[in-house]
């Protein structure tokens, strides 16, 4: 027998069904908000990310699945959205259509993380990501539309995190007083110590020494980012959107800028994010495009999936019906009769129509479906079906003539 790989994983019913129906609602949100799907590949070069994402972050440094094909290229199995939906926007000129272009992508990412409860080496995620606005209403705007999807799911038991990062003049002046300040710690953990120099921003989302941080200085915006900040509050205030500020969420990912962002559950233990995102006005130029701002999350479905579980509904999986044939010489006109209701919408199942009425009942009854159509020699002559209803057991025969319309006015 050959097992999955560590990290990797079959998703089983009920458990897939729960993932369709985020995607489902996702889906609807975003058609609402004037999001269009754009599919990136699953395999880009290495490059991309590492100089997207950055190359002092976790994930180029320890968690990126790269390789190199038969034509010696080094490639990778993307990590996370971004970097491909910005691309594809560079490459395919989707500039040139509007000033503001609004996409959301849905499927799998990689990363070699050590496996553990919500967090798998190969996962989902959904994300959106808007082009070309500057302004702290599109910020506000990917927060509510987020913050909307997860509510839709069930999920109330979350909260949300902001914090702004500044621009790059913040972020140099500040990293000079961050590097002087972490320098008179002589205790933090030997990752930290290794980011002091190369990424000290990132010393603030260490969960080992966020205690020991306590009297760390904040960044002091400079106006223009200041005035964003404000102003994507005000806007969050008035859209009636709770949210806390947290001055340590700083994100791993290299290109962020200004606001950043997190919706946080205290239900998952150690991974207590359930989405995350936040503004990237350098990204496009960076990689090659114009000078386009942006701004974008990306949520993860896994996580999502694990918190819907327990008061997932997930009923609709049964068939609304279920034929039964008491003899393989009534097949045909069995097999008719499902097909007639399936053309008429109606959620139909049968099993092996050959086998025995009692193989055939035990499988209705497994199946949890309203009713049993049965099918026998009366019936057969009759041009009629026998409707069981299996939960009060009660049984009455019609022409098969008048059965979609009783099925209609009972389902």
């Amino acid at each position: 027998m050959i097992n999955t790989i560590r990290g990797f994983r079959d998703i089983l019913p009920p458990n897939s069904s729960i993932f369709s129906k985020i995607e489902e609602i996702a889906r609807e949100i975003f058609k609402i908000y004037n999001y269009t799907e754009l599919r990136i590949p699953t395999v880009e070069y290495q490059e991309l990310f590492i100089k997207s994402t950055g190359e002092t972050t976790d994930i180029v440094e320890k968690e990126m699945y790269s390789f190199n094909d038969q034509s010696d290229r080094l490639l990778a199995l993307r990590p996370e959205g971004t970097p491909g939906i910005v691309r594809a926007y560079i490459n395919n000129n989707l500039g040139q259509n509007s000033k503001n272009s609004k996409f959301y992508y849905m499927g799998n990412m990689f990363r070699a993380e050590r496996p553990q409860a919500g967090r798998f080496r190969e996962f989902e995620q959904i994300g959106a990501e808007k082009l070309g606005d500057p302004s702290s209403y599109s910020d506000a705007e990917l927060i509510i539309m987020l913050n909307e999807i997860i509510l839709q799911t069930g999920i109330k038991d979350f909260d949300i995190e902001i914090n702004s990062i500044g621009c790059s003049e913040c972020r140099k002046k500040y990293r000079e007083t961050l590097i002087a300040y972490l320098k008179t710690k002589k205790d933090l953990c030997q990752q930290c110590q290794n980011r002091i120099e190369r990424n000290p921003l990132r010393v603030l989302d260490c969960k080992i020494d966020r205690d020991k941080l306590k009297d760390i200085p904040a960044i002091n915006l400079c106006n223009q980012c200041l005035e964003h900040h404000n102003n994507l509050k005000k806007t969050l205030d008035i859209s009636k959107v709770k949210y806390n500020e947290n001055r340590f969420l700083v994100r791993g990912l290299d290109y962020y800028t200004r606001t950043v962002f997190e919706f946080k559950t205290n239900m998952l233990g150690s991974q207590d994010a359930i989405a995350a995102g936040g503004r990237y006005d350098n990204l496009v130029k960076s990689m090659g495009g114009q000078d386009i701002p942006g701004t974008g999350w990306a949520m993860g479905v896994d996580r999502l999936a694990i918190l819907m579980e327990k008061n997932f509904d997930n009923s609709f999986l049964n068939p609304e019906v279920f034929i039964v044939c008491m003899d393989k010489k009534y097949a045909d006109y069995s097999f008719t009769i499902i097909n007639a209701l399936r053309k008429e919408k109606i959620s139909t199942d049968f099993t092996n129509l050959f086998s025995g009425i009692k193989s055939q009942m035990r499988a209705a009854d497994k199946s949890n479906a309203k009713y049993a159509i049965i099918i026998g020699e009366d019936e057969f002559k009759e041009e009629s079906c026998s409707v069981k209803d299996m939960q009060n057991k009660t049984q009455i025969k019609i022409k098969k003539s008048e059965l979609i319309n009783y099925l209609r006015e009972k389902l």
